[in-house]
């Protein structure tokens, strides 16, 4: 099939959207005070095409689909224009990307919907969260759209340390880090938060098999570590985590992961796994409005990079995940990684994975500028391999061509 073809099939997927009037607050078990307004009232829906036979699961230390294993065969799609949801999104780019790595056996893509929370989120400089932009929907609806189309899980990022950083680069008038900061440090205002963008975010969208996982934070290792970033203490950050945990988990089907930049704050045999279930559960434990037992991350995604290993970290692609320091309970997958390793190839690194039991791979990145850690046609030729050699467990219901 050629391209005209393929884009104009997937055009038609995205024509399904439908206007009606959505609200997300009257079915909530959470405090009334924190139920959506009318600004986050929506008329985006979202039609999938997907029946549950694609649906992501987890069992035990592995992911399956429909009983079968998944292997993630993964990259790192953050953005393609910083910002994408909400601002300047290219339905023609996101799908001529999303085609190219499916052409490369590529299954799963982590693409940051928010990058720094300047575009596409409605929160005023106090904190106070009401939601997300009709414009930020209509995007997403055409994301998951071209998602299906091409075979490919996303892990939905929906925050950064980037949204809590005070930037030198930004115009002062856009600068949102302190309406960041002080909505993750007061209860209410991340209630708010949960309740306006969350949850309507995984009701709306969690209906698509491909809509793998909620990625709540990129590396907030950097907000409590960094002064640029607020240095917010772990029990506000992770309080956060523990209700989106929850919330997600009893309104959808959609897994739950953060993005930890390093081990030592996913390990007990460090600093303390601040994702862990006992840590995240505790917090939320005197909530009202949250189902405790409900929050946890379903997978570890910690991100990997050389310095870490020389900081006495370790390093995945020699350890398993045992030796790595991490609870081997649940899935684990490396989040992140670069793109252009040295002394090693890509290759070499994604079969280590696999040999030492991490339940996938997803290299930093195929899109947006070239930070020097690699892009496309670095990275899909590892990929290519891996498909080619694991292709039962990289598509496990099959690989559609296009």
């Amino acid at each position: 099939m050629n391209r005209a073809k393929i884009l104009s099939l997937i055009s038609a997927a995205a024509m399904t959207i439908s206007l009606a009037s959505c609200s997300f607050g009257e079915s909530s078990s959470y405090a009334e005070s924190a139920a959506p307004s009318n600004k986050n009232e929506s008329s985006v829906d979202f039609n999938t095409t997907t029946d549950g036979s694609a649906r992501v699961k987890v069992n035990g230390k592995d992911f399956e689909v429909g009983g079968k294993k998944l292997w993630l065969n993964g990259v790192n799609a953050p953005w393609i224009k910083w910002n994408d949801f909400g601002g300047d999104f290219s339905f023609m780019e996101w799908s001529e990307h999303f085609k190219q790595l499916h052409e490369n056996g590529v299954n799963c893509a982590r693409v940051w919907i928010s990058c720094n929370g300047e575009v596409g989120m409605e929160i005023d400089d106090d904190g106070n969260f009401t939601g997300a932009t009709e414009q930020h929907w209509k995007d997403l609806s055409e994301l998951f759209s071209i998602a299906e189309a091409n075979q490919i899980y996303i892990m939905a990022t929906v925050q950064s340390f980037d949204h809590y950083k005070d930037d030198d680069n930004l115009d002062d008038s856009k600068e949102k880090f302190g309406a960041w900061r002080k909505l993750v440090q007061d209860s209410k205002k991340t209630d708010a938060y949960v309740n306006n963008y969350i949850i309507p975010l995984v009701e709306k969208f969690g209906k698509s098999d491909y809509f793998f996982s909620v990625d709540l934070c990129n590396e907030p290792d950097w907000i409590y570590e960094n002064k640029e970033c607020g240095k917010i203490d772990w029990e506000d950050l992770s309080s956060y985590y523990a209700k989106a945990s929850a919330a997600i988990h009893e309104h959808s089907d959609v897994l739950v992961t953060v993005g930890m930049g390093m081990p030592k704050y996913n390990s007990q045999g460090m600093q303390g796994n601040k994702i862990g279930n006992d840590y995240l559960q505790e917090l939320i434990s005197s909530q009202e409005g949250y189902k405790t037992e409900l929050a946890y991350v379903d997978f570890y995604s910690t991100h990997w990079y050389p310095w870490e290993e020389g900081s006495g970290m370790g390093n995945p692609f020699k350890q398993t995940p045992e030796e790595f320091r991490l609870e081997y309970d649940r899935p684990i997958v490396i989040g992140e990684c670069p793109g252009t390793p040295e002394g090693v190839s890509l290759t070499d690194e994604y079969q280590a994975a696999y040999d030492l039991d991490y339940d996938g791979v997803l290299a930093w990145k195929t899109s947006g500028q070239n930070d020097g850690n690699g892009l496309i046609d670095d990275i899909t030729p590892t990929t290519k391999a891996m498909w080619e050699k694991y292709e039962s467990e990289v598509f496990p219901n099959g690989y559609k061509s296009a």
